[in-house]
């Protein structure tokens, strides 16, 4: 990007053609009038409706949309992509910009905005590329991005394993068994063995991981394990039974039955969808 601060592509089309893809500057993807098309981020590959708003902060995150089912002839894609210094000591570490940091930091795994968060900036969008100013187009952005950072319903897309987000909780108990399971996914972990991590009671431990995750161990474990599993699908050749069970699933059918359901492909699948042509840009 050179001195220039963003990037902004507003263009109509008929089909989506590029391959999957990362790069080093932050991106804002905004599709609109093109049911059908599918979305992968990471690990995550998702069908979209008649919107899709997705943030991605991060360099190594492989993502892409691709026509699929798609058979809409007047679809409209707004790609933003920037190149903000986030960090500690920059403009945006002050306090008016904490949800926005907070927002980009989430965005790391992919960073997907509900109906109601893309109505709200809807018209900012759709007149961004026609502001000829650079400050105003500049400002007008930064605005679109604080309006999202103050949206609730944004889901990330990648699960941390795949997109290599370090473990991080505001619990000092909860984040001592990430970091555990973190460390010995590939092993067989016991709910006893937690608990006594986190100085508690099985049943007591469960409820309080539950309340502070959202989601029940079991769950969570699986998630970090298909994780795993999903990046040394595209980062290694080894073979789906090896990978099966260095990330600690101990039954190969079992292993692909879940990641069917997770991933809604099979692991074959999802290496061949990687392998298709990729790059950096």
């Amino acid at each position: 990007m050179g001195k220039d601060v963003l990037y902004i592509a507003d263009r109509r089309k008929k089909e989506f053609t590029y391959p999957i893809h990362n790069h080093e500057v932050f991106e804002l993807n905004f599709v609109e009038h093109a049911p059908g098309v599918r979305r992968i981020v990471g690990d995550n590959s998702e069908v979209i409706g008649e919107y899709d708003l997705v943030l991605i902060t991060s360099p190594d995150l492989e993502h892409v949309w691709e026509q699929y089912q798609c058979v809409s002839e007047d679809i409209r894609e707004i790609t933003v992509q920037f190149d903000f210094n986030m960090g500690e000591d920059s403009l945006f570490s002050r306090t008016p910009f904490h949800s926005m940091q907070k927002m980009m930091n989430e965005a790391r795994k992919g960073l997907s905005f509900p109906v109601s968060a893309i109505m709200k900036v809807y018209g900012m969008l759709d007149s961004l590329s026609s502001i000829k100013e650079g400050f105003y187009a500049v400002m007008q952005f930064l605005t679109i991005l604080y309006e999202l950072s103050k949206c609730e319903g944004a889901r990330p897309l990648a699960t941390s394993s795949f997109a290599k987000i370090a473990v991080e909780d505001d619990s000092r108990r909860i984040l001592k068994v990430k970091n555990f399971i973190s460390k010995n996914y590939m092993e067989e972990i016991r709910l006893a063995q937690l608990a006594d991590i986190a100085g508690m009671s099985p049943s007591a431990f469960s409820r309080f991981f539950k309340l502070h995750t959202g989601r029940n161990l079991t769950d969570y474990i699986i998630d970090m394990r298909l994780g795993r599993a999903s990046r040394m699908l595209v980062d290694t050749s080894r073979s789906i039974s090896e990978i099966c069970f260095q990330c600690g699933f101990n039954n190969l059918s079992n292993f692909n039955r879940i990641f069917k359901k997770k991933k809604g492909c099979s692991p074959t699948e999802f290496r061949e969808n990687y392998r298709k042509t990729r790059i950096i840009v």
